[in-house]
């Protein structure tokens, strides 16, 4: 979407009267199911924090700021991500909801088609919930490789098979 997420009435982050309740209540964005219980446990938990509630007790809320979407705009993503002048690799979940193939393919035609592209098997949007081992060892492998290789961003010439047609 041009310019970010759209607009929503934002209000502040609810109370919630228990650690434990307010865990209850956190999600994925996008909703996905997830095996790894321990990993968004240790999320939920630590995007809490303990507050003072209006009328003086203790309670818990989310830490991040409810009003960032006012002011977040991302802009032409199609050319920031061609303006891009770092390494940069495209890592997907096999099951991404958020980036199916074709935005993949279209990223990598974006990135002159010399971009690594890994795609994580049996992953849904959030990798590292998904496959934590899998995301790490393809990270480490990523990295590895940039350590020991001159970056290159030049436009690739020929036809590069795409990554995305198995």
């Amino acid at each position: 979407r041009p310019g970010g997420p759209p607009n929503r009435v934002m209000r502040p982050h609810r109370i919630y009267p228990s650690l434990e309740e307010a865990m209850g209540r956190f999600r994925l964005a996008p909703p996905q199911p997830c095996e790894n219980l321990y990993i968004l446990d240790y999320i939920a938990r630590h995007s809490l924090k303990e507050v003072v509630t209006p009328e003086g007790g203790e309670g818990w809320t989310w830490k991040f700021d409810p009003s960032i979407w006012r002011r977040f705009n991302i802009g032409d993503m199609g050319a920031r991500l061609a303006a891009t002048r770092c390494r940069i690799a495209i890592m997907r979940g096999e099951f991404s909801a958020l980036l199916p193939v074709e935005i993949g393919e279209y990223m990598f035609d974006l990135l002159g088609r010399s971009a690594p592209v890994v795609e994580i098997p049996q992953a849904r949007h959030h990798i590292m919930l998904d496959q934590p081992l899998a995301f790490v060892a393809a990270l480490r492998a990523l990295l590895a490789d940039w350590d020991h290789s001159a970056p290159s961003r030049k436009a690739a010439s020929g036809a590069i098979p795409s990554p995305f047609e198995i």
